[in-house]
């Protein structure tokens, strides 16, 4: 089922470097919300199917696997492009550093809301839950994006359209 999505992902990487190049760090913004829409659907089809097929699960995890490459390939490059090439090792290993520490609490907080929430109630309404935290948080970092793209216009700074 998630094999789909890392081909998504893949794609999407390869295709994120050239839209950068023309959008800037637009595309960041671009993937946040692709993968918004894919969590969406996986909601909606959630909601709307008693059990949906693997099949169908996966062309909604496409949705979001596209959107995650977007982002994540891109990603990189726009978090170090202010680093001194002196310091490039450095900043490298702390935003690998911060990069996996947002993952694991990411995944903590996620998950003990899920589980409370399953102990509580139930499955289906825990998932709906960590749907829509996940979705917050994405659309939490694509605010963050673009209020940094203004302030940098603001201050007068080069930014990548």
């Amino acid at each position: 089922m998630f094999v789909p999505l890392a081909l998504a992902f893949v794609m999407a990487s390869r295709h994120s470097a050239a839209r950068a190049r023309h959008r800037g760090t637009r595309v960041l913004i671009e993937g946040c919300a692709v993968e918004i829409a894919g969590l969406a659907v996986l909601a909606l089809l959630v909601a709307s199917v008693e059990a949906p097929s693997a099949i169908l699960l996966a062309l909604a995890l496409v949705i979001f696997g596209y959107g995650q490459g977007l982002v994540m390939a891109p990603l990189s490059s726009a978090v170090l492009a202010t680093v001194k090439p002196a310091s490039a090792g450095s900043g490298a290993g702390m935003y690998g550093t911060t990069s996996q520490i947002a993952n694991a609490a990411g995944v903590a907080a996620i998950g003990a809301v899920f589980f409370a929430i399953e102990a509580a109630v139930s499955a289906r309404l825990a998932l709906f839950a960590a749907l829509a935290l996940f979705a917050l948080s994405i659309l939490a970092s694509a605010a963050f994006l673009s209020w940094m793209r203004r302030a940098a216009v603001e201050c007068g700074e080069a930014i990548p359209r």
